[in-house]
Formats: C-alpha cells, structure tokens, sequence
C-alpha cells in the first residue's frame, strides 16, 4: 500500500445535505479522486460533531430526551448521503473510540514530555448557564447571556517558546507548489498561549485526565482523527485537505498533534468551487452538450481535482474554460484503459504535485469510467 493516504479536513455536521451544498464535501471528492488513482482501499469520511451550534441545536431539538446527542449526529451524518450512495470507507467522527483512545493516549504523552500542561487559568464563566466564555469577559455564546464571572481553574494549555512557528512551509504537501504566504503569515501571529480544552456538551472527555466537564478542542480532535484513519490504514504519511480559511482556524491548535508513532500529518490546500450557481452550470453543460455522465464527472471529480490545483478558488468566469478542457481531456481517453504513463502519475500524485491536473493527456489517463455517488446527483443548489 502507498504510505500517502489523502484524508478530508474537518466537515462541520451542519443542516445541509451534500447534494445541497457539494462545495462542503469538496475536501472529501478531492481526497477519494487522489486515493483512487494511488489505489488505495476506501478511505472513511470525516466529520466534525463537535461544536457548539450543534449542542445548541440539540438543546433546541424535540425528542432531546429520548434522542441522544450523539445519535443525533449519527443520523444527521447519515442523512447527508443521497439513498444508497454512503460512502464504503465508512464515517468516522471526531469523536469515535478509535479517535478519543487515541487522543488520550497523545495527549497524556505530550503532558508527560512537558509539551502541555495542565495549568491554572483565569477565565470568565456565564453566570446563566456556566460556559466558559474565555479569559475576558464576553457575551456568551451557548445562551446569549451578558453577565460572567472571574474564575480560575485548572485547563489543557499549550505554551509554546517565544518565536516558535505553529505552521511551516513543510507543513504543506504540495510538491513545487508556491507556499501559502498568507496563512503562514497568520500563523505567525497565534498568541504563544493556547487552551485547548472547552466546555461542550459533547466531544472528548478530558475527565480522565482530572478535567471534569471539559472537552478536546475540536480543532485537535480533527487532526486526531486523521491520524485514526491513518493508523486503521497503515499509512506513515496522511495529508488533510481543507480550504486555506479552514486551516487558519485549526492548524496552530494541531500543531502538537500532528506526530504520532512516526506518523506525520500534512496539510493540502484546495480552492473553493462555485457550485451556488446552478443555473449557470447547466446552461454551460447544455450549450457545449455535455451528458449526464460527463457532466458528473466534472462538477465532482475533476473540479475538486482542480481546487487542488488553483487553491486560490475556482471562479465562475473561469468554469467555462475549464469546461473547455475537460471536454478535450475526455475526449482524448485511451480507447482500452493501459498503465503508460500511471506509475509516473501516482509518483506525481503522492508527491502532492498538483500540475498534472492541467495537462491534456496525462488528465485523459486518470478519468474514471463512472462517475462518483456519494450525493452528488441532484442539483447543485449552493456552497460555501
């Protein structure tokens, strides 16, 4: 097996379906195209659980009682796919067994290396409903309320040495690719403190840990559970893919976790696409006659295989040339698939160079006969 393992950053559990918003599961085709052609088994989709907005949707939610949290996920992941198109890799979460075990067990390890440290913190809990809503005061985000209170109290605490980067250009696995000099640049400016544990209703109990009623940040419990998947898979080398935005947000938190066992995670960026406007795209389809199956082929395969490419985001001035090329692209496909030329592509493709992409012929190689499922078979009707 390739030690390269493409794996999904994190994919909020919110109330959309992906034939709804596909731009959400961008990171998921792109990631199960690049897996396809190293000939990887199926790799399992991510999905964050872990937020407030859905604690505040659960608090919301009629049959709270007699539906737990947790199944409430579970059936709102489920829900995601269209019948019959769940993904064969499976779904795990960000706060699966494998994934929890695996977060405890990290994170006792970097406490004992003195990396974190469990340190007393002055914070501010809601006066209304106990959330802690960080070490100034602010309104609070789980009930709305003004009103909070000084407290001290034990927290998960990352203090990193002065100068010490969150986020290199190493961190990145595009090969040849131009590094990402925003991000590093917001990088640079995380505070040299972090607290990575959280008052959630749900997530990864830090209890075990003397913690009592705090949990994981979810943004290290997503890089965990790439590295859950990883190990299930046996590779050495996973790489998330998530959006530019996406990673600003969780990178400086994984930052510690992205090391295990000899396993290091990286990150590959890709671009949003513009799935929002579907009656454009079928107009576009239509006049340069593009079928079902071509049409398929291109919203779910080759434009995440794209964003990858142009990880500053597709535009939607630019589909109709892209669409162009597929075109040119599908139509030069070998008549009887043939390994020339494959071995030279999957050496490209685990590199994480990207460049292939817009070569006629070598694209012409990697099409699939089918299209992909997974939902994408209704109509576009957003992104984000």
């Amino acid at each position: 097996m390739n030690d390269v393992l493409y794996v999904n950053g994190p994919v909020q559990n919110g109330p959309f379906t992906i034939a709804e918003r596909p731009g959400k599961a961008a990171g998921i085709r792109a990631a199960e195209a690049l897996n396809t052609l190293l000939d990887v088994g199926p790799v399992p989709h991510l999905w964050n659980t872990v937020t407030l907005a859905g604690d505040l949707r659960h608090r919301d939610a009629p049959y709270r009682d007699t539906v737990g949290r947790q199944e409430r996920e579970e059936r709102a992941i489920a829900a995601k796919y269209g019948a019959g198109a769940a993904p064969a890799g499976g779904i795990l979460t960000d706060t699966a067994p494998v994934v929890a075990a695996l977060a405890l067990e990290m994170t006792e390890r970097l406490l004992q290396d003195g990396v974190l440290t469990l340190a007393p913190i002055a914070v501010h809990l809601c006066t209304r409903c106990g959330h802690m809503t960080g070490t100034v005061a602010h309104t609070c985000r789980a009930c709305g309320h003004q009103g909070s209170r000084p407290h001290t109290r034990r927290l998960l605490v990352w203090d990193r040495s002065p100068g010490t980067p969150v986020l290199a250009r190493d961190d990145f696995h595009a090969h040849q690719a131009k590094p990402p000099g925003h991000l590093l640049t917001i990088a640079q400016n995380v505070p040299e403190r972090l607290i990575l544990s959280r008052t959630r209703d749900h997530g990864i109990s830090l209890a075990p840990l003397g913690l009592d009623g705090l949990v994981l940040d979810p943004r290290v419990g997503v890089h965990i559970a790439v590295l859950a998947a990883a190990a299930r898979l046996g590779a050495g080398q996973p790489v998330m893919t998530v959006t530019e935005n996406a990673a600003a947000n969780v990178a400086a938190y994984g930052a510690p976790f992205r090391w295990h066992d000899g396993t290091r995670l990286r990150y590959a960026l890709h671009g949003r696409i513009p799935y929002d406007d579907t009656a454009s795209l079928q107009r576009l389809c239509e006049v340069h006659r593009v079928s079902p199956a071509q049409r398929e082929l291109f919203l779910a395969w080759f434009l995440p295989l794209c964003s990858l490419h142009i990880r500053a985001g597709i535009t939607p001035a630019q589909l109709p040339a892209l669409l162009k090329f597929w075109r040119r692209a599908h139509l030069a496909r070998p008549d009887t698939p043939g390994s020339d030329g494959l071995a030279e592509l999957r050496r490209r493709v685990a590199a994480g160079d990207m460049r292939w992409v817009m070569d006629v012929m070598t694209l012409s190689r990697a099409i699939p006969e089918n299209p992909p499922t997974h939902g994408f078979t209704e109509e576009p009707e957003g992104a984000t």
